[in-house]
């Protein structure tokens, strides 16, 4: 039976998440930044809702991208050496969540990104923890991601593409932000083929919290606004 968390009460150890359920946890307990922070610090994280309470998850296995291991194709290269976009960190985080949220995903029904996930993503990039990577094309915003920055951990929460490599060309600018300010992993949660192609690979839970517990101690908070820049692809 799935744990049901009062506003105070702790997450149970992540080791019994319910693996025939993608890794379920716990549900309930609300979505304040605290408990939000609280839980990424723990490798949990919420995916969805049900009745305005957020269900938790850590799954074992763990998809993650060690930035180095980034794998840039031939055809993106050559689509990042393109003059006709522009990326931009956190102009328009709120844009960024929704058009994730509107976004048509294959074997999903409906969206797990829900009003009240929305609104507690909307309160922690504005506290400086949750950030959005966005991608213009003739100043319009045609794609992008966003996450949360821990320390020198990086988790990924979702992406969405208006037209062709949008979201790729915002992965890669993030990526190589990652590196330059030393950044140790990226938490992309659960396998997805896309992913695999960008480079990400599946580790046991234990060594995701071995490397959650190093890197998310180091004191690190950067001006994402202020990184936007143009690299040498």
């Amino acid at each position: 039976m799935t744990p049901f968390l009062r506003p105070l009460d702790p997450f149970p150890p992540v080791e019994q998440a319910q693996d025939e359920v993608g890794g379920l946890l716990a549900a309930g307990g609300g979505l304040l930044p605290d408990r939000v922070l609280d839980a990424y610090r723990q490798g949990i994280f919420p995916w969805g809702t049900v009745e305005g309470h957020p269900l938790w998850y850590s799954p074992d296995p763990r998809m993650v991208l060690f930035p180095r291991e980034f794998r840039l194709s031939r055809s993106l290269r050559k689509t990042l050496r393109g003059n006709d976009y522009e990326v931009r960190f956190d102009h328009d985080f709120a844009a960024t969540i929704a058009a994730c949220a509107e976004t048509e995903r294959p074997g999903q029904d409906g969206t797990w990104i829900s009003e009240e996930m929305m609104d507690a993503y909307i309160r922690l990039h504005e506290l400086g923890w949750a950030h959005s990577v966005e991608t213009y094309v003739d100043n319009e915003l045609a794609g992008g991601l966003y996450g949360l920055a821990i320390g020198r951990m990086f988790y990924g929460e979702s992406m969405f593409s208006r037209c062709s490599n949008a979201s790729k060309i915002a992965f890669a600018h993030l990526v190589s932000i990652l590196n330059e300010q030393q950044f140790g992993l990226v938490d992309c949660q659960m396998r997805t083929a896309h992913l695999a192609s960008l480079g990400a690979r599946e580790i046991e839970r234990h060594e995701f919290l071995g490397h959650l517990l190093q890197l998310t101690a180091i004191s690190t908070r950067a001006d994402w606004s202020a990184l936007a820049k143009r690299f040498i692809w």
